[in-house]
């Protein structure tokens, strides 16, 4: 064979072992590669994201999706203000906050219609504390400081006319880390979500006060829609890549779009064992008090942003003082445009 033909047969090879790689049909997506940053990847909240890594959805639309688990919305959403993730997993609210400040943050998919965040106070001290106001002088833990579980526990005592200062929050995250802080006595109480709330509640170590989970629960804290989990992006990504956003957004309606419908045992078999907090019966009995949190459909409403907004503005002076553009903090143009196929 002439050294021609064998200097061709190298570079076909090359390609063919390029292609075979290449994410299924990536073509068209002007970036492949993205990292997503999440405050705490085994919560149930973020369900969605785990049945699209795990049933393919991230590579069906010719993606390669790296995911950051971070201690907390907070440094999910400062880990792509900082340059380091493309995208977050987090909470809606944040887009609001950043808006208020000049940051061009804005949601492109809605994950949870309420936020599942839930106040439990520690079983020893519930004779004495049967609301947020009697938290005063407590620690309280908090997924993250400045995290969405941050702010619940600001919004429920600045609506009794106490000063989020009152307590002190502490980050526990939202592993087994927060079990271990309320069995320790590191906190008085904490907000959290399932399945962490589950596997306390079933284990007898916290009295639940506020809940967050259920419209019922939602509509009774905040007097209206309150958003919740979302895919963010800064307002430059979407536009320097529209593809590679639909691409995500139609990664995550899948996602949604798989879980309606599906029993606790069908979602769960698709979940991997690390993330059973307590075991998997305690998972189970989660997934079946969370299952009304999620969206059937991914899109946003004007009066959950704009009950957001308000919520925000009674302890976050940034947005109490600022014009916020809503329209800003939310697009539903991908989600509308959502291509999901059979699933």
């Amino acid at each position: 064979m002439s050294r021609k033909k064998i200097v061709w047969l190298s570079m076909m090879l090359i390609v063919f072992a390029a292609c075979s790689r290449a994410p299924e049909n990536s073509a068209g997506l002007e970036k492949q590669k993205v990292v997503l940053a999440v405050g705490g990847k085994t919560g149930i909240a973020y369900l969605p994201l785990t049945l699209a890594e795990q049933l393919g959805f991230f590579k069906e639309e010719g993606l390669e999706v790296e995911i950051q688990d971070l201690q907390g919305g907070a440094k999910a959403l400062q880990a792509m203000v900082g340059g380091s993730a493309d995208v977050v997993i987090g909470y809606f609210d944040h887009t609001v906050q950043m808006q208020a400040i000049n940051k061009d943050i804005t949601g492109i998919t809605l994950i949870g219609r309420y936020p599942g965040f839930v106040l439990g106070v520690r079983t020893d001290l519930a004779g004495r504390v049967e609301n947020a106001a009697q938290l005063k002088g407590m620690k309280v833990g908090a997924t993250a400081p400045g995290s969405s579980t941050h702010f619940f526990i600001n919004y429920l005592l600045s609506r009794q006319g106490y000063k989020p200062t009152e307590v002190s929050v502490i980050g526990i995250g939202a592993s087994p880390a927060a079990i271990a802080a309320v069995e320790q006595k590191q906190v008085d109480a904490l907000v959290n979500l399932d399945p962490m709330i589950t596997a306390l509640d079933t284990r007898g170590l916290i009295k639940i006060l506020a809940d967050t989970r259920t419209e019922k629960g939602t509509m009774e804290i905040y007097g209206g829609p309150y958003p919740g989990s979302s895919l963010y992006t800064t307002r430059d990504f979407v536009d320097r890549y529209p593809r590679t956003a639909q691409a995500l957004v139609n990664a995550i309606v899948k996602g949604l779009r798989w879980i309606h419908g599906k029993s606790a045992e069908e979602i769960a078999s698709r979940v991997p064992e690390t993330y059973f907090a307590g075991g998997r019966e305690i998972y189970l009995k989660a997934l079946d008090s969370s299952l009304e949190l999620f969206s059937p459909d991914g899109r946003f409403s004007e009066d959950a942003a704009k009950k957001a907004a308000e919520v925000l503005a009674l302890f976050d002076d940034a947005v109490a003082g600022a014009k916020i553009d809503l329209s800003k903090t939310f697009t539903n143009r991908f989600v509308d445009q959502a291509s999901v196929g059979g699933h």
